[in-house]
């Protein structure tokens, strides 16, 4: 099922990467701008001082810039749009005609009010003509004084250079849709896990900061960001990339099963940190140079997984060179996503073959279970136990009638012992041990062999695979020679370290001269329960001693 719901999943997150770079090739194909031109770079006055080819620090002084510009060729039908990066807050002038106003400019008695970094404005038909022009902008920057940034000025169609963002927003608003459905799905496949997957819980939080990547960067289109809060954004959106430029190597590793995976991430972060450090303050060069110590780092991991014959390796080191080009062909901020995109779609198909191979260990372990069940069953049933048992019966009913009641009693409470537990997984620990008394009370009648039952600091508490203690008691019995004189004496003890809990029987006998290391049927049963119930957490051993033949199990905590 749950293979199923994240194979479904990774379909849905490739609808929106395929969309969005179906976009992208018919935006680069059929929405070329129809129009030819050059721009200067800007020349500025201060209180119509002396023109100079830098702003500085104007405090509270009217600047003024002007940008020629030269039209060589256009589409006359498309209206003639200018789009204006700067900080500031000015009204702007196309052939000293105004044509719009970003903010309020100070002025005596009046606060500056704020613009935004990003404006569009219309030129008016008559001033559309081929030639040369000039695009002024008088203004304030009363705020963010040390940053002086220069003007970029765009032309384009009118409404193309509106909606063209809009439309890419479209896209991403999808793309970001499916990756926030992406980490709730698995906050909540985390947290209603028992097993408590790290890199489930790491790629939640990918897929969620990711989305908040996308919103980040998308949000200048639909909210109103003045100036003097510009660089919020492109802060929030380092630090994101730097969270996942960490968190993608990190899950990467988790999902390879690196086992020393501090010696590739400690000198990865310091890298990262120096780059931060080094380039602070040119907020998308230190992005670019997160996202490729990313893909870097991830190529390690993958070339790494590849040699070592990891499944799926070969899977994320195609998505990677995919990705290189990608970011080689197509603008960086839409480069960038379908980057992470194909990366994360990558740790998503890797889940689903997880998540496919752990489906197939379920069914693999549910016949397992049906039979073991059956192996459980079997033990007491065998027609040579049976045989012997029934025959020692009627002996003793025919010598002894009430001991053979009781003999019959005891043969009829370990059947319904067998019967309660056969359908089990882990039974208590008092019950396995009412099983054992059981058998050697049977045992005892059989082979007329006095058998005795200790146990020391058992938990009552503790659960075990069922039977499993009552199968190494029938090798204990079955490999001992009878007493001369005494009993056998069987000792059941439990100790609880720091990770793990252990339970000892010792069988104290003379052991058989055949008796040898088991690797029959018993003890196959055994390590198949213990399987079973915790995966590869734990220790089975089995020898000889000079008080007979110890065996013990150890069971590790999970980490």
């Amino acid at each position: 099922m749950h293979f199923c719901i994240r194979y479904l999943l990774y379909l849905y997150l490739m609808r929106p990467i395929v969309l969005f770079t179906i976009f992208l090739m018919i935006l680069f194909t059929s929405c070329k701008q129809n129009i030819d031109y050059t721009v200067s770079d800007p020349s500025y006055s201060v209180n119509n001082g002396p023109l100079r080819n830098y702003r500085g620090d104007t405090r509270d002084s009217i600047f003024k810039a002007d940008i020629n510009v030269s039209i060589q060729k256009r589409n006359i039908s498309e209206r003639l749009g200018v789009k204006i990066n700067a900080f500031g807050s000015f009204d702007v002038y196309w052939d000293n005609v105004l044509i719009g106003a970003n903010g309020k400019m100070a002025k005596p008695g009046r606060t500056e009010v704020y613009g935004t970094e990003t404006k569009c404005y219309q030129v008016p038909e008559e001033l559309s003509k081929n030639g040369k022009h000039t695009v002024t902008l008088i203004g304030t920057q009363s705020e963010m004084r040390d940053e002086d940034r220069g003007i970029d000025v765009k032309l384009g169609c009118y409404e193309r250079l509106i909606r063209e963002p809009l439309i890419a927003m479209s896209f991403v608003n999808i793309m970001a849709g499916a990756f926030l459905i992406a980490s709730i799905y698995y906050f909540f496949l985390f947290i209603n896990s028992s097993r408590k997957e790290i890199a489930l819980l790491l790629f939640g939080i990918i897929c969620f900061f990711f989305f908040s990547l996308l919103i980040l960067e998308y949000s200048k289109y639909y909210i109103d960001i003045p100036y003097t809060q510009f660089y919020i954004r492109l802060k929030l959106i380092g630090w994101l990339t730097f969270v996942i430029s960490i968190l993608i190597p990190w899950c990467f590793m988790l999902q390879f099963e690196f086992k020393k995976k501090r010696f590739l991430l400690l000198p990865f972060l310091t890298i990262l940190i120096a780059i931060y450090i080094i380039n602070y303050g040119h907020y998308d060069f230190t992005a670019v140079l997160f996202s490729y110590t990313m893909w870097f780092a991830s190529m390690i991991i993958a070339i790494i997984a590849v040699v070592r014959k990891i499944k799926s390796g070969w899977i994320v080191l195609s998505g990677l060179v995919l990705s290189a080009v990608v970011s080689r062909f197509v603008f960086y901020d839409f480069g960038l996503f379908i980057t992470f995109t194909i990366i994360i779609l990558c740790m998503l198909y890797i889940h689903t073959i997880k998540a496919k191979a752990i489906e197939d260990a379920h069914h693999a372990s549910l016949l397992l279970s049906s039979r073991l069940q059956l192996e459980l069953l079997k033990k007491n049933i065998q027609p040579h136990f049976l045989r012997n048992t029934l025959t020692s019966l009627i002996d003793w009913i025919e010598e002894s009638p009430k001991q053979g009641v009781v003999f019959l009693r005891a043969l009829a409470e370990e059947f319904d012992i067998m019967n309660d537990i056969s359908e089990e997984t882990l039974i208590p620990i008092r019950q396995e041990i009412e099983l054992c008394r059981k058998h050697l009370e049977i045992m005892s009648f059989r082979k007329e062999v006095c058998y005795n039952w200790e146990e020391k600091d058992i938990d009552e508490h503790d659960t075990i695979p069922p039977a499993i203690i009552h199968t190494i008691l029938e090798n204990g019995i079955t490999h001992s020679k009878p007493p001369k004189e005494g009993c056998i004496n069987f000792c059941l003890s439990y100790a609880k370290k720091d990770n793990y809990k252990q339970y000892e029987l010792l069988t104290v006998a003379e052991n058989r001269k055949a008796m040898k290391k088991s690797k029959g049927t018993g003890f196959k049963y055994i390590k198949a329960r213990l399987n079973e119930s915790y995966g590869d957490h734990w220790e089975f051993d089995s020898y000889a001693t000079e008080q007979g033949w110890l065996t013990t199990i150890k069971i590790f905590e999970r980490k």
